[in-house]
């Protein structure tokens, strides 16, 4: 274990050195929050792959395939799918209107009050994004390491805030394409094979594994539907992927480099699946599913190898977690305090600083008192796509729809998400349709009662 236990802090020291390297670049708000948007093809796909895999593709896929098998694969490859549309059918317009964040399209065709609303549902869904990863950092260290739960939270949660605060996306685009090797190379050419090799082979896996594992729809055909409706919806509308978009250099780059992204996710969550599997051979009486990753890098790996493969997990995790956190920071300094302020904007990267940090703080402080990755994960995607995706979907494509409506269809939308979640539990499938069907009435309605109003400027 102190052979692993070194390659761990040596992977952590490395993110924070690039952290402060980070931090020597961003010298403007340009910079801080969108790496001055000017990433070649390389760092884009390394960045966006990164970002988007996260605690629940990783812990999560892996604990969906011990359960379900193959099928598992579908939560990763919902949010590839809409990686990939995101990339060929938005990026182009999206990176013409040099925003920072995605509740500024809703000011340009409803108004500020819109935006306001619009932003903090946006900050809710990335604080919980930044939950969900830090929870997982948090499940893989107390596993492996033998400590408990809430120490592991804490150390690992630490070194993302810090390296997120000094550096913002320099610092994030920095670590993420290390950590985007980092994952490559610890699941695919490590995790998989070792694994698949403790159980015997590939051969041994098919004669052992049940014959519904390799099913694609034995996880059942409304939960891939809910999963197409959350995920490949909300990848569309997220303001930590639209960041990304922000920084690359050009549409050519955000549409071909995004397509390879989205196809190296899909790729991603099959071999998370089939990690699943081996490890239902290997460790068939787990007490908790969402252990099954650190359970089977413990058994099947040597030590050193199964500190490589820890720092992996960590990096998928840590690359989503730090950008929950700088997405919500954004929100916070670019839209929610300005409106409070009376409309002043905040000026200087210090303040940029002090928001990602005190949002980190928070974020780790809820990590401690949630255990269920792909549980908050859905909470955050339940209240994004039920709270803004008709009012955004209507800003862009709806000429009659109205502040009023827009407002109205956020606020029915979370409600009926939340409503549901409290009646049929968090991983329910009701919540979000019954959002979607809230939010849909209230916006039709709503525009329909009243007039537009005139907007600052036309939507893409």
């Amino acid at each position: 274990m102190m052979l692993d236990l070194f390659v761990v802090a040596l992977y952590a020291v490395g993110m924070l050195g690039l952290g402060w390297w980070g931090m020597k670049r961003a010298r403007n708000r340009e910079d801080y929050l969108v790496a001055g948007r000017r990433l070649g093809p390389g760092m884009y796909i390394g960045t966006l792959s990164a970002v988007v895999l996260g605690g629940a593709s990783t812990v999560g896929t892996v604990r969906l395939g011990y359960t379900y098998g193959l099928s598992g694969l579908w939560l990763c490859a919902s949010l590839g799918l809409g990686l990939i549309v995101l990339s060929v059918v938005l990026a182009k317009p999206l990176m013409k209107l040099k925003l920072y964040t995605v509740t500024q399209v809703l000011e340009r065709r409803y108004s500020p009050a819109a935006k306001l609303i619009s932003s903090i549902i946006m900050f809710a869904y990335d604080l919980m994004l930044a939950v969900t990863s830090t929870i997982g950092i948090g499940t893989v260290l107390s596993v492996i390491f033998g400590m408990p739960a809430w120490q592991a939270v804490v150390i690992g949660g630490v070194v993302v805030v810090i390296y997120s605060t000094i550096g913002g996306m320099w610092s994030l685009t920095l670590t993420d394409i290390v950590q985007f090797l980092i994952m490559t190379v610890g699941m695919v050419a490590l995790l998989l094979p070792l694994t698949i090799d403790s159980v015997g082979g590939w051969s041994a896996l098919l004669e052992k594994a049940p014959a519904t594992s390799f099913s694609l729809t034995a996880i059942g055909w409304d939960t891939i539907i809910t999963y197409f409706v959350i995920y490949f919806l909300g990848i569309l509308i997220g303001q930590d992927i639209w960041q990304r978009v922000f920084t690359a250099r050009s549409s050519r780059v955000a549409r071909s480099a995004g397509t390879f992204a989205g196809i190296y996710c899909i790729l991603y969550g099959m071999i998370g699946a089939v990690v699943g599997i081996a490890a239902s051979i290997l460790l068939p009486n787990l007490d908790d599913a969402n252990n099954a990753f650190a359970a089977i890098a413990q058994l099947a790996l040597p030590d050193g190898i199964r500190g490589l493969i820890i720092a992996a997990a960590m990096a998928a995790m840590m690359s989503t977690s730090s950008a929950g956190m700088l997405a919500s920071s954004t929100l916070l300094t670019q839209d929610i305090l300005p409106a409070l302020r009376g409309g002043r904007e905040i000026e200087g990267v210090r303040i940029n600083r002090l928001c990602t940090g005190l949002v980190g703080v928070v974020s780790v402080i809820i990590a401690i008192n949630v255990s269920d990755v792909i549980g908050a994960l859905t909470v955050a995607y339940n209240l994004l796509v039920g709270g803004m995706l008709i009012p955004m979907f209507g800003a862009l494509f709806w000429k009659r729809s109205t502040t009023t409506g827009a407002i109205a269809s956020m606020l029915a939308g979370c409600a009926g998400v939340i409503v549901f979640m409290l009646k049929d539990g968090l991983l329910a499938n009701t919540p979000i349709y019954a959002g979607l069907a809230a939010a849909l009435l209230a916006f039709v309605v709503g525009s329909l009662l009243t007039r537009p109003q005139p907007t600052a400027s036309s939507t893409p």
